[in-house]
């Protein structure tokens, strides 16, 4: 009697082997991820941990030391008289941390649904790449969670730093050339610019572009995969450092 050779399915994986084959085994990860586009688990967890994040700042830092080195940064605010300059200061210090919680809420699940959408849109009508929307949110999800390991180690710096205010809400794990930058004698465009080549993001950027080669599979490259990903976020680069020169964002 001969031997048979049956070809099964991978079973699944669990969530637990998912979120950790995202950071030790991404190309069998992302390969489930596909099959199967789930993506409650990891939205929940950078949601949660950039909440944890917020309440730890305004607990052991605290929104006067951040407002005050906005303030004191800004050539427009320092050009306004005293007593004005407090008014916006005590508006702030009202309207910022709560807002901060709103737009956590908000705005990373926008940024989830908005980058996968640009990135599909780039990998469908320039490399012909037969992506479903699905499974490019779901690459992003899971592609995104470094980030919520950097909301854990800089919990960890809030909770160990001895100076409030030498902690930056904008480079809170000095993961990017841009915290070494003194705002006193470089411009806000580089600081920008600088600050988004950060470790975090690049391992973003890796992830995500390792999900969709492997959702592409043979129709499109890794180095393809990397340029639908870079893209974009080159061009948000450039518009926040464009803010940040004209003194409308950090």
């Amino acid at each position: 009697m001969s031997d048979t050779a049956y070809q099964t399915e991978p079973r699944p994986l669990s969530e637990f082997s998912r979120l950790s084959g995202v950071f030790f085994e991404p190309k069998k990860a992302f390969a489930d991820i596909a099959e199967r586009p789930r993506w409650i688990v990891p939205m929940l967890i950078s949601v949660v941990l950039a909440f944890g994040f917020l309440y730890v700042f305004s607990t052991h830092i605290g929104w006067e030391t951040y407002l005050h080195r906005i303030m004191d940064n800004n050539p427009r605010m320092t050009q306004l008289p005293e007593e004005q300059r407090q008014q916006v200061f005590n508006t702030q210090l009202r309207i910022v941390p709560v807002a901060s919680y709103v737009s956590v809420a908000i705005l990373v699940p926008l940024y989830y649904v908005l980058g996968a959408a640009i990135i599909m849109g780039i990998a469908k009508s320039l490399m012909g790449v037969p992506i479903a929307f699905k499974q490019m949110f779901a690459i992003m999800c899971y592609g995104s969670l470094p980030r919520a390991v950097l909301s854990v180690l800089s919990i960890i710096v809030m909770f160990v730093t001895k100076n409030p205010e030498n902690f930056d809400l904008n480079n809170p794990f000095f993961s990017n050339p841009g915290a070494f930058m003194d705002p006193e004698h470089s411009s806000a465009f580089l600081r920008s610019l600088a600050g988004s080549v950060d470790v975090f993001a690049i391992w973003v950027i890796l992830l995500i572009a390792t999900g969709l080669k492997v959702a592409g599979g043979r129709r499109i490259s890794f180095g393809g995969s990397i340029f639908c990903v870079v893209l974009p976020y080159a061009m948000y680069v450039l518009i926040r450092a464009g803010l940040a020169a004209a003194g409308l964002t950090q």
